[in-house]
């Protein structure tokens, strides 16, 4: 009898990832279908514009992050699942925002029209503004925490996370790119704040689900900080080196308009080392973990290695 030949270490960590994946793919569409029920009046097309851009599209690397880390602290996963869907809220809003003409101006997005191309910008506007109201109405819900301490505290993480000092901030530093020079600093503090700030926030809520007081979260937030480096590092190389047709969306856009890059700063080889370094570091502060961390390093090492 001819035995299977076994599977090794990194097929095992390929499988668990592509598991976790389809997983939280499937959890978050559900969880936006039941919250985003079509009304039968006139607010139907804002409900739609709004699925359109909320179901069936995304790697869900935001509320996997925060699931991941929320169970392997012992939190219930259907709690985990609706504060992930919140975080993704929030991102969704920021991508449809991101697309308008008023700022990147894309048409595609997910491999399919961006909300105000499949819609109309005043549509897509509103969109936008209800997803951001509904990540923080989720955080209200009794499924995510009935402590009203608890609550307060993810809503103020993903508040920081959004707003001037986070996403938001970096967003308008971005805009700013087109008229300035930035050195590797400050694009570093600009992505820190664009996209650093919504991944760091997802795993720092995982941990406020699980009660870990604030002193004992360092070892985390410290991987989510390098992971937040390293997956804006591949970003950039993904545009200056990706295929437009597995990314489902217009690449090359930061050369053509002369902005500043992790690339254009450091060269494509540089940048990518850094990268592996980073998600190398990443994952030694989750030693502690051990193997219950296994997800969060897997999904750290896929950060780099992605082609979308």
């Amino acid at each position: 009898m001819t035995r299977a030949p076994e599977m090794d270490f990194e097929d095992t960590q390929g499988a668990r990832l592509k598991m976790a994946l389809a997983t939280i793919r499937t959890d978050i569409d559900a969880a936006f279908d039941e919250l985003l029920p079509v009304p039968d009046d006139t607010r139907a097309q804002l409900v739609e514009a709004m699925r359109h851009a909320a179901i069936g599209g995304g790697k869900r690397v935001r509320p996997l992050l925060l699931v991941a880390t929320a169970t392997m602290l012992n939190v219930s996963r259907e709690a985990a699942i609706l504060a992930g869907a919140a975080v993704e809220s929030i991102h969704v809003y920021s991508l449809i925002h991101d697309d308008l003409p008023c700022m990147d101006d894309d048409d595609m997005r997910r491999g399919r029209p961006t909300v105000h191309k499949a819609f109309d910008e005043a549509t897509a506007v509103l969109a936008g503004d209800a997803l951001h109201a509904l990540a923080f109405e989720i955080l209200t819900f009794e499924g995510v925490s009935a402590d009203p301490f608890v609550q307060a505290e993810l809503t103020r993480c993903l508040a920081l996370a959004s707003g001037m000092g986070g996403m938001a901030g970096g967003q308008a530093m971005d805009m700013a790119a087109d008229s300035a020079t930035y050195d590797l600093h400050t694009i570093t503090r600009l992505q820190q704040l664009k996209t650093g700030a919504l991944l760091t926030a997802s795993v720092e809520m995982g941990a406020i689900l699980a009660r870990v007081p604030p002193s004992s979260r360092v070892p985390l937030l410290s991987y989510a900080r390098d992971i937040g480096l390293a997956f804006q590092i591949a970003d950039d190389l993904l545009d200056h080196e990706g295929d437009e047709h597995k990314a489902g969306k217009a690449l090359r856009k930061d050369e053509d308009q002369g902005k500043q890059t992790f690339v254009s700063l450091m060269g494509a080889d540089a940048a990518r080392s850094q990268a592996k370094a980073l998600v190398e570091q990443a994952c030694g502060h989750l030693s502690q973990y051990g193997e219950d961390a296994g997800v969060l390093c897997d999904l750290a090492r896929y950060i780099v290695e992605r082609d979308r």
